[in-house]
C-alpha cells in the first residue's frame, strides 16, 4: 500500500506533469518528413534513457518496410527462472489537426483544471509514460522487478504500423515473453478502470460511380440519364440501411460468442441515438462485439453551390469495423458481387485494410489473473473482449502467440487525433496505481500461466 500511495503522490506533486511536458515537446509526427528526425531524437533522448534507467539493454532496429520508422527494444533479464513481461508503446503521434482552443500549442503541455492538453498526452506518450513510471517506482522501491522485462516501441502506429508484422516474425526470440501488458486506446469511460483483450479490425471501402466526364442539364436529361449520386445512394442503402444495420450477411461475424456476451452483460454504454444499429444487440454488444459499416465521406457535385445539372461522378468512402472471427479475405469481391446482384455493376469497388481484428479469449487464465491483481488496487475493473478501435494486437496474439492485456490510461472524450487532445489527471493518477498493482503482482504469477 505504501508503494501505491507513493504513486499517487508522484502525480499530485507535479513530477509526472513535468515529465510528460518534456515528452509532448517532441513533435513526433510519423506522416511528415520532418517528424521522422524528431522521432529519432525522441528514441535517443527520451526512451533510451528511460529504458536504460530500468536496467535494460537497449537496441534499435531498422524497419523491414521503408514506409515505417525504426523499432526500439529494451530487455532486462533478472533470472531465466522468472516470468517475462512484454510491454509495448508507440512513439509517434498524428499531426496538429487544426486549430486548438484558446491558442494552445499542441507541443506545449498546458493544464486547465484536471485536463492536461497536448498532442500525444492520450495517444500514446501519456500512456507509455504511466507504465514506464510504474516500472521505475517499483524498481526503486524493491531494488528489483521480480520478473524479466522486454519493452517494444514502434514509431509508425499512427500510419498503420508498417513493418511491425515482419519485424515481430523475424525477432520472435528477442520478443519472446509470457504475456503482453500494454496501454493504448480509451477506458470504457473516465470513471471506470478497464481491461480489454484485443481490437476490432478495419477495412476501408471506396465506391466510385464514375459514369461520364461531364455534367448534364437536369431538365433536359433528367429521367433518361442515370444519375451517379442517386445510384450511389441506392448502392450504399443496399450495404447498410438508414438505421446503421449491415445488409450483407458476409460482412457480419458468424456469431456473438457466449463468452463475449457474458463479459459484456454488465458493461453499460450510453447510446445517444435510439434505434441506431441492430436492435437485437445491446449497445455494448454493438460497440465491442459486433461489426459496423460507416459512411466516412460522400461526394457528388457541390452541395455548397449546387447547379441544375446531373453530376458525372459520385464517390463514397465507407469503413467496415469488424471483430475477430469475421472473414474479410475478399471484401472487394463480396461487395462488388452484392452490388451487381442488385443492379449496380457500374460501381467500382476498391478496398484497403488496416489493422486486423484479434482478441485474447475471455476465458484465458491470464485474464483471471489480471482481474484479481487489479482488484487489489481497490476498484472494480470493467472487462472488454476488445475495444472498438484498431491496434496491432494481432502481432502479439497471432505472430508471437501471446495473451494480450491492455490497461488503457485514457477515456473516450480525450479528443485524440483532434484539436485539444488531453489526458485527465485523475485517470493518470489512477492509471499509475493500477499499473503498479499489475506489475508488482506479475513476478508471483502462477507457474502454470507461463509458456
Amino acid at each position: 500500500m505504501e508503494l501505491l500511495d507513493q504513486a499517487r503522490a508522484h502525480v499530485d506533486s507535479g513530477a509526472f506533469f513535468a515529465e510528460l511536458a518534456r515528452l509532448v515537446a517532441y513533435p513526433t509526427v510519423s506522416d511528415a518528413p520532418e517528424g521522422r528526425k524528431t522521432i529519432q531524437a525522441y528514441l535517443d533522448e527520451v526512451l533510451t534513457p528511460a529504458l536504460t534507467g530500468l536496467g535494460c539493454d537497449v537496441t534499435q532496429h531498422p524497419n523491414p518496410d521503408p514506409a515505417g520508422g525504426p523499432f526500439l527494444v529494451g530487455v532486462r533479464v533478472e533470472s531465466p527462472d522468472l516470468p517475462t513481461l512484454l510491454c509495448y508503446g508507440h512513439a509517434d503521434v498524428v499531426g496538429e489537426a487544426g486549430r486548438w482552443s484558446e491558442g494552445r500549442d499542441p507541443w506545449t503541455l498546458t493544464a486547465d483544471g484536471d485536463r492536461w492538453y497536448g498532442r500525444g498526452t492520450a495517444d500514446n506518450k501519456g500512456q507509455h509514460l504511466v507504465n514506464l513510471t510504474a516500472l521505475r517506482l517499483l524498481l526503486e522501491a524493491k531494488g528489483q522487478l521480480g520478473f524479466n522485462l522486454k519493452f517494444l516501441f514502434e514509431t509508425g502506429e499512427e500510419i498503420g504500423s508498417p513493418g511491425l508484422d515482419a519485424f515481430a516474425a523475424r525477432q520472435k526470440e528477442l520478443l519472446e515473453a509470457d504475456v503482453l501488458i500494454a496501454s493504448d486506446g480509451p477506458r470504457l469511460d473516465a470513471a471506470t478502470p478497464t481491461l480489454f483483450l484485443g481490437a476490432r479490425g478495419g477495412v476501408r471501402i471506396t465506391l466510385d460511380a464514375d459514369l461520364r466526364p461531364d455534367s448534364y442539364h437536369s431538365g433536359n436529361w433528367g429521367g433518361i440519364l442515370r444519375n451517379p449520386a442517386t445510384t450511389l445512394a441506392g448502392a450504399i442503402a443496399g450495404l447498410v440501411d438508414g438505421h446503421g444495420r449491415i445488409q450483407v450477411p458476409a460482412l457480419l461475424p458468424p456469431e456473438l460468442p457466449e463468452s463475449v456476451r457474458e463479459a459484456l452483460a454488465d458493461v453499460v454504454v450510453d447510446a445517444p441515438d435510439e434505434g441506431w444499429g441492430d436492435p437485437q444487440l445491446s449497445p455494448a454488444e454493438r460497440l465491442y462485439g459486433w461489426n459496423t459499416l460507416e459512411v466516412l465521406a460522400l461526394d457528388a457535385g457541390n452541395a455548397d453551390r449546387p447547379v441544375n445539372a446531373i453530376p458525372g461522378r459520385a464517390r463514397a468512402v465507407l469503413q467496415l469495423r469488424y471483430v475477430a472471427g469475421t472473414d474479410v479475405g475478399d471484401v472487394t469481391a463480396t461487395v462488388r458481387e452484392h452490388l451487381a446482384a442488385r443492379g449496380f455493376p457500374m460501381i467500382e469497388v476498391t478496398t484497403e485494410a488496416s489493422f486486423r481484428a484479434s482478441r485474447t479469449p475471455v476465458e484465458d487464465p491470464w485474464v483471471a489473473w489480471a482481474r484479481e491483481a487489479l482488484a487489489k488496487a481497490g476498484k472494480p475493473v470493467a472487462l472488454l473482449p476488445n475495444f472498438g478501435g484498431g491496434l496491432p494486437n494481432h502481432v502479439f496474439t497471432d505472430i508471437l502467440g501471446l495473451a494480450t492485456l491492455w490497461l488503457p490510461h485514457s477515456y473516450p472524450g480525450c479528443l485524440q487525433h483532434a484539436p485539444d487532445e488531453h489526458l485527465l489527471a485523475p485517470v493518470a493518477r489512477e492509471g499509475l496505481v493500477l499499473a503498479i498493482a499489475l506489475f508488482s503482482s506479475f513476478g508471483s504469477a502462477p507457474p502454470t500461466l507461463r509458456r
